[in-house]
């Protein structure tokens, strides 16, 4: 659940204990949030999501960002609470506008997709620039696929590659390969488009493995 959220965090780890809960159920919002992730990871307490969710929610709601992220991921999942794409665009968006990468093209996705709010790409490139602009490899890959494929701006194949360099994702260097293989805001070049989709395909990447073997068949 958290490892899809994309932020860490940045106090120090500290481990369960009793001087910990106390701090959380005192209203410290960030043992809140740092007990929400023991919880969620089973680390000095058996695993409770339910419990995490509970903590998580304390914390977010006194404005915690990264709490908002983990909560927002939460109802985005539906694997604890009832799955609410609503309620998680409501935590994304309140950690996104705190400034957290993660929170932010999540936002973006909700709005490239209609999940709880009307679909509009416009207001997705908001959300995925805000989170390129932070180096989020996902915030970039993203932005390059709306610039690939003109979704809320116009079409630009030199700026979708740009974007996909920054990124490193294995979608993003799957991208790269194509854009070398029909060659798309660069020269194309098949040995380059090998070289990108070979590096998506090792990391289990399924298209970048059918697009090597498709160029070999060739």
């Amino acid at each position: 659940m958290l490892a899809a959220s994309g932020w860490a965090e940045e106090l120090k780890p500290e481990p369960y204990s009793p001087e910990l809960v106390k701090k959380a159920e005192a209203g410290d919002a960030n043992a809140q949030l740092r007990l929400g992730h023991l919880y969620v990871d089973g680390e000095g307490v058996a695993k409770d999501e339910k419990e995490a969710v509970k903590w998580y929610t304390k914390s977010a709601e006194q404005g915690n960002e990264g709490a908002q992220a983990a909560l927002g991921w939460c109802y985005y999942n539906g694997e604890v609470v009832p799955q609410d794409y609503k309620e998680a665009v409501k935590w994304h968006k309140k950690s996104a506008e705190q400034g957290v990468s993660a929170a932010q093209w999540a936002l973006g996705d909700y709005y490239a997709k209609g999940q709880g709010v009307s679909q509009d790409y416009k207001e997705a490139v908001r959300w995925y620039t805000k989170s390129a602009n932070q180096d989020d490899p996902r915030g970039q890959w993203k932005l390059g696929d709306c610039y690939y494929y003109g979704q809320g701006v116009p079409q630009d194949y030199k700026e979708a590659v740009k974007w996909y360099r920054k990124s490193e994702t294995r979608q993003s260097q799957y991208k790269l390969g194509q854009c070398y293989e029909h060659g798309n805001g660069v020269t194309k070049d098949e040995k380059e488009a090998v070289k990108w989709y070979t590096k998506a395909a090792e990391q289990n990447y399924e298209d970048a493995k059918k697009a090597l073997e498709n160029l070999k068949a060739k």
